[in-house]
């Protein structure tokens, strides 16, 4: 199962898991505040709130904001880039926080990515396909050890073999353990002892769009949220199978 994601996570918090857990309710003007930083010159009109698990894959012209205490996610889909490490500053520290956390997932091309910046610092990014690397910034991480040593392999059909530039694991599965080992869950499969269900964190909504310009389609009655998906489709380009 694979979910479509593009968050940004600014955090001071010790224990973020514990933050989302006891205040699941957004600050809306925070909210509101943070939008107008993140897009000066954009006309921004706020939407019905949503749930973390299917607002965090958002169309163009739409942004989700969940701000609590020691904690802020920004949902928006020009986060969505292939070198994390070209992200603006603007972008990976607006709160002066001292960790940033980056998750993106994209099911339809089976690329996935994720980053960490310590006070405004790049530490770690990668971004992949299954079969191809577009960065793998810093040293990996404690937690990305199985990862690397084959210990979440990709199951493969009997009649298709691997290519042979092919990751030993799956990268929406690396990026979604990444967002758990940092913010305590995942946005795919059920969910796990000891993390939260993001179902029961809260989002604020908002349509983004410049002076002149006709406002996103949302607001003409469209669906808001992009929903959770099924099987990765993307990866049966290389391998006809996705990830549990």
């Amino acid at each position: 199962m694979g979910a479509k994601a593009s968050t940004i996570w600014y955090v001071d918090a010790p224990d973020p898991m514990a933050v989302l857990r006891d205040h699941p309710e957004p600050d809306a003007e925070a909210a509101h505040a943070l939008v107008g930083k993140l897009y000066p010159e954009m006309i921004i009109t706020p939407l019905e709130p949503g749930p973390l698990a299917t607002s965090a894959g958002v169309p163009h012209g739409v942004v989700y904001v969940g701000s609590y205490p020691g904690l802020t996610v920004v949902c928006g889909s020009n986060l969505t880039v292939h070198e994390p490490s070209k992200l603006d500053e603007s972008w990976t520290r607006p709160l002066a926080s001292e960790r940033t956390y980056l998750m993106c997932t994209e099911p339809d091309t089976a690329w996935a990515s994720f980053a960490y910046w310590e006070r405004g610092a790049l530490r770690r990014s990668f971004s992949a396909t299954p079969v191809h690397i577009y960065e793998d910034f810093g040293l990996p991480l404690v937690w990305e050890r199985g990862f690397w040593a084959g210990e979440h392999p990709m199951a493969y059909p009997a009649e298709v073999l691997p290519d042979p530039q092919a990751l030993p694991f799956h990268p929406g599965e690396f990026a979604e353990a990444a967002n758990a080992e940092w913010l305590g869950f995942r946005y795919t499969g059920p969910v796990r002892d000891g993390e939260i269900d993001p179902a029961t964190v809260g989002v604020c909504g908002f349509a983004v769009h410049k002076e002149g310009e006709a406002p996103p389609s949302i607001l003409s009655g469209k669906p808001d949220r992009a929903p959770r998906v099924g099987l990765f489709r993307g990866i049966r380009q290389w391998f006809g199978f996705g990830f549990d």
